[in-house]
């Protein structure tokens, strides 16, 4: 019973102290700021202070708070008006505080009282005050973006986003409001994808497909993201949906034509090439695709053409010439040796100057051009081009 009147006694005792304690600390910091200078030092009171749990649910401290790091940021703000040096990122870190600083003491001002009550004495004249403040979290992020500083980079460009979800800001509805919401959006899953976190480039993927200006460069990054996620579906699906909206981007189609090419699905990858075709007859890159895929399914006769009107329009592209001069020697190995001897020997004459070629333009490409040559001079009988040959493929 004694120990219980002491342990009372030492409450009745202590707790004024604590409360005269906080509000002699919070005088000073309001004097401090009155002076018009050492703002961060009424800032040191304010953190003190809420190291002491029995003062973390306190929304006078945290008002208190976010008042000294305000009055930090006018300084530098009007140095920055006045064209003088300034620490920038010291600038664009207040800006964070400030809204981290606003966001907590809005979690406390939600509180309910014994009651069950809540009585949000904060919040109009908080979400005032911040929202003059978020553009710089916009500016934050593209300043710390271009210093290569990702993960800053990327938090500011969340912080600016997630005040659309913040209870704080109710009524301002920033994803209507707010033109540079996409544009955020899209900066935010830029930077996942440069910082290599698939999570986070998707995380506000779906925001960043609104900004249409930058959508190509969006679906790639939510490519790539569902690519190292493992998951084919979806990386997929974005292909698709990439090369409907932009056919000729270099990005989707060959990856398509990849994704087709190695899971032997060389139909739907034909069916593709020839969709790309409609949009761009001339197209050397999708000719490219069509001819090989009209080899990998045999049609070899298709293929040869296909690939010679691809020569046509672009006599460098090495492929081409590789898939002619394969189709032409599938032709003379499907033929009867000895029912069409002048057609098949027709057939290595046409495949000789479309692997001479690729070999010019290819010349470290020996485990392709080599067989093929060899077997042209061999049933040409090319004695000196064969033994040249023949030389290379024995080392």
């Amino acid at each position: 019973m004694k120990f219980r009147i002491l342990i009372t006694i030492y409450i009745i005792i202590c707790v004024p102290f604590s409360m005269l304690a906080q509000r002699r600390q919070l005088q000073e910091a309001r004097s401090i700021i009155k002076s018009g200078k050492n703002f961060d030092q009424a800032e040191n009171l304010m953190t003190k202070l809420l190291a002491d749990t029995a003062n973390r649910h306190n929304p006078r401290i945290y008002d208190m708070w976010l008042t000294s790091v305000e009055k930090q940021y006018d300084q530098i703000n009007e140095a920055m008006y006045k064209k003088q040096t300034v620490d920038t990122t010291k600038f664009f870190n207040l800006t964070r505080r400030i809204f981290t600083i606003g966001e907590r003491l809005d979690s406390i001002d939600m509180q309910p009282d014994k009651k069950g009550r809540v009585n949000l004495s904060y919040r109009s004249d908080n979400a005032r005050r911040l929202v003059t403040y978020r553009p710089n979290l916009f500016f934050g992020g593209t300043y710390h973006l271009r210093k290569e500083q990702l993960q800053t980079a990327y938090d500011c460009f969340e912080m600016y986003l997630d005040c659309d979800r913040q209870p704080l800001f109710t009524g301002y509805d920033f994803e209507k409001n707010d033109p540079r919401m996409a544009d955020a959006a899209y900066w935010a899953t830029y930077t996942g994808y440069r910082m290599g976190d698939p999570v986070l480039t998707l995380r506000y993927a779906k925001e960043a497909r609104c900004d249409t200006a930058k959508l190509e460069y969006t679906l790639q990054y939510i490519a790539q993201a569902w690519l190292k996620l493992n998951d084919y579906d979806s990386y997929l699906s974005i292909l698709k949906e990439g090369f409907e909206l932009f056919p000729k981007s270099p990005y989707f189609f060959p990856r398509l034509m990849d994704y087709y090419m190695t899971k032997g699905n060389y139909e739907k990858g034909l069916s593709i090439a020839e969709e790309a075709l409609q949009t761009d007859s001339l197209n050397g890159l999708f000719l490219l695709a069509k001819s090989t895929m009209l080899l990998n399914l045999g049609r070899n006769a298709d293929c040869l053409e296909t690939s010679e009107r691809l020569i046509k329009v672009d006599n460098q592209m090495a492929e081409a010439y590789y898939n002619a001069g394969t189709a032409c020697l599938n032709i003379a190995l499907d033929m009867d040796s000895r029912r069409q001897k002048k057609q098949i020997r027709r057939m290595y004459q046409k495949a000789q100057p479309f692997m001479e070629s690729y070999r010019l333009l290819m010349p470290d490409a020996k485990d392709k051009w080599g067989p093929s040559l060899y077997r042209i001079y061999f049933n040409l009988n090319l004695g000196r081009q064969f033994d040249e040959i023949d030389k290379i493929l024995k080392k």
